[in-house]
């Protein structure tokens, strides 16, 4: 039922706006991914997942400017049944300048916030929660770029809780030094629970910050063709209304990128107290943390990249690793119809 709603409401849209629109084009992209996690610190959580992730939509182009999107979303997990575990709705408003980007509606998260650090949003949402259920602003020059945006989690209801998360990030690289910037990144996750409030139920808020400092010499006459080192500070916030004040774990966080070709290394380093953030990466809950991820691109092609991931995972008393390969397609948006407003 749920489908046949989507299927009708996509028509809908297409039918009513396509009379307004320059042209009418087309967007197909997807990805497919092997990750399996031997992780001895979080044995609950020492699993693979597998899968096919599907995306086809329809953009409805007012003029240059203004632009109407409306498709579908779907992950099949190898060997579950049924086929497609869950479809999400991709229906939103785009407005697009040379320095303003705003969307509305539900949205790909992919190429807008899917940059944040792993301490506050973790990577398997890029597997299981693809879209932005929400806003998103963003003003973008040479040199700086700020970006700030709300996705709803939980609608509330009788027994679920309301939940939804917030947040910004950006970047500055002073034009004098260009090989220095700076980077920040924030987030907050608000819990107001549901309309029946059960005993001993409070809202809650959590949340993280990071500020780093970075040199990145990826456009200078290096050995690498990719070279780039960040350190800063991670802060996160805790609490529960009506029952404690904010709990402010901090700590040091320093990471290096290079490549060579098809090769590459990431390496992640923090330090300090434990932080924890609803949707973060759990090892970041440790004191400390180093992540290494030895990557190679068997191949790359202009619409499709498939990448070996080989990483290793130290916190106190523990070393785990992770294997990871993944294929991802991008095939552009190709134009179907133009139509003629006059």
């Amino acid at each position: 039922m749920i489908k046949k709603l989507y299927l009708i409401i996509f028509i809908s849209i297409i039918t009513s706006t396509a009379a307004l629109a320059q042209n009418l084009d087309i967007h197909f992209n997807g990805m497919g991914f092997l990750d399996n996690r031997e992780y001895k610190d979080f044995v609950a959580r020492s699993r693979t997942y597998s899968g096919t992730r599907l995306a086809l939509d329809l953009g409805l182009n007012v003029d240059s400017l203004n632009h109407f999107i409306v498709g579908v979303n779907g992950i099949h997990e190898f060997g579950a049944q049924p086929y497609f575990l869950k479809v999400n709705p991709v229906a939103y408003y785009k407005y697009e300048s040379s320095k303003w980007l705003f969307n509305a509606g539900e949205f790909p998260r992919e190429g807008l916030i899917d940059n944040y650090p792993r301490a506050l949003l973790n990577d398997t949402l890029r597997y299981y929660r693809p879209n932005v259920e929400g806003l998103l602003a963003r003003y973008h020059t040479a040199n700086f770029t700020e970006t700030g945006w709300i996705d709803w989690v939980s609608r509330q209801t009788v027994t679920a809780r309301e939940q939804f998360l917030f947040g910004f990030e950006g970047k500055w690289r002073p034009s004098s030094f260009e090989p220095f910037y700076i980077s920040h990144y924030v987030l907050m996750m608000h819990d107001a629970g549901a309309e029946v409030l059960l005993p001993n139920d409070h809202i809650g808020d959590n949340g993280g910050a990071q500020v780093r400092l970075g040199l990145d010499f990826s456009h200078k006459q290096t050995t690498f063709d990719s070279l780039s080192f960040e350190a800063g500070a991670m802060m996160t916030f805790q609490r529960e209304r009506g029952v404690d004040g904010f709990k402010t774990p901090k700590g040091f966080i320093a990471s290096a990128y290079a490549s060579y070709h098809r090769f590459a290394a990431y390496d992640e380093f923090y330090d300090g107290q434990g932080s924890t953030t609803e949707y973060g990466d759990a090892f970041y809950e440790k004191k400390f943390y180093n992540r290494l991820d030895l990557i190679f691109t068997p191949f790359l092609f202009k619409n499709i990249k498939g990448q070996f991931i080989f990483s290793i995972h130290r916190t106190p008393g523990f070393t785990s690793n992770q294997e990871a390969f993944r294929v991802t397609f991008d095939l552009g948006r190709k134009v179907l119809a133009r139509f003629d407003r006059d």
